[in-house]
């Protein structure tokens, strides 16, 4: 009996000879294996009912597709070799990175007024080498375990960084504490339902302060082919697309968390990316193979962090002034042409 949804064809007269004569009976069920499949312009998988034949045909379409492209990458590479110098320059890949419309907030860095505003900006200090970065790692109240583990392997990450327990304390509290003990920056990590949701990080001692939304976050026992853990040398930092007058300004405060000159000799680097209006950080170790290749191994953790708010001065969610929001949209289930509305949200 055949099975539901799968076609035989009739035998002609001298196939059927052929195969008596053999004396092996033969399923004509479709194409041979070594036999080139042809598929029709109109022929799409999913019209295909069994699900074995339909898998089996999509992956000899996929097959044939790969060759597809495999012979025209061939031509074009003898194409070249044959016009040698004058061949015309290779196209470049199409990417959300450089498709997106140009910001007109984009700073050059050799400008003269952005450089007369880092000389008076709140880093200053730390750029003209007079102050030595001291972080204190906070939590929300009550943290869980998850939260906690993720402190401690984040400060294993920032050199001369402390963790302290939150303790029922409000910011407006710890602010003043952190400054009469020389720290220069305070990172708070809050949580929701176990998982960390959220970075707040204020400079001290006269700001600015930027909160996030944190997400992805994977501690060092999640990563996988994750090398050892990290040395207490004092690793490199890496900031990439801080080009906008905003990201300058973020890209600095990351900055001002490391010491200035990094130990090489630890071979560990922090970076900081940003992509899409995404923060993504990683922890690495590169190894080197020989003279020209190297390697790389992640330490861990890793996050992701989206920017939400950035405040002048130290924390103060009630009357503190702000030199940026993200824009929140809200859909509302109305009939009337209105149903988007702009609307910006302070994030306490």
């Amino acid at each position: 009996m055949a099975a539901p949804g799968k076609k035989w064809r009739r035998k002609s007269e001298s196939e059927a000879k052929s195969t008596e004569n053999d004396g092996v009976v033969e399923e004509a069920d479709g194409p041979s294996e070594q036999s080139q499949v042809a598929f029709p312009p109109s022929f799409s998988v999913s019209e295909i009912k069994n699900k074995q034949r339909r898998h089996f045909m999509f992956l000899r379409w996929k097959q044939q597709q790969r060759k597809e492209k495999l012979a025209i990458k061939k031509k074009r590479r003898k194409e070249r070799e044959a016009l040698g110098d004058k061949a015309p320059p290779k196209p470049v890949p199409k990417t959300i990175e450089n498709q997106r419309v140009y910001d007109e907030t984009t700073v050059d860095p050799n400008d003269e007024e952005v450089a007369l505003d880092e000389a008076t900006d709140e880093f200053a200090s730390y750029f003209s080498r007079q102050t030595v970065p001291k972080i204190l790692i906070t939590t929300s109240d009550r943290p869980r375990g998850r939260t906690v583990r993720f402190c401690e392997q984040l400060s294993t990450c920032i050199p001369n960084s402390h963790v302290y327990y939150r303790r029922g304390l409000a910011l407006k509290r710890i602010i003043p504490q952190c400054i009469a003990r020389d720290f220069t920056d305070l990172i708070v990590i809050n949580e929701d339902c176990k998982i960390p949701n959220g970075l707040v990080l204020s400079h001290l001692p006269e700001g600015p302060t930027a909160h996030f939304r944190m997400s992805s976050v994977r501690l060092r026992k999640e990563i996988k082919r994750k090398g050892k853990a990290p040395s207490e040398h004092q690793p490199e930092i890496i900031l990439n697309n801080f080009t906008t007058r905003l990201g300058h300004s973020i890209g600095r405060m990351f900055a001002s968390l490391f010491p200035h000159d990094p130990q090489f000799v630890g071979r560990q680097v922090a970076t900081f990316h940003n992509q899409r209006d995404y923060i993504f950080f990683r922890f690495h170790r590169y190894i080197f193979k020989n003279e020209k290749k190297v390697a790389i191994q992640e330490l861990g953790p890793r996050f992701t962090l989206k920017l939400r708010s950035l405040q002048k001065g130290t924390f103060d969610s009630k009357f503190g002034e702000y030199e940026w929001i993200h824009k929140v949209l809200y859909f509302r289930p109305l009939s009337g042409p209105q149903n988007i509305v702009y609307c910006k949200k302070h994030y306490e």
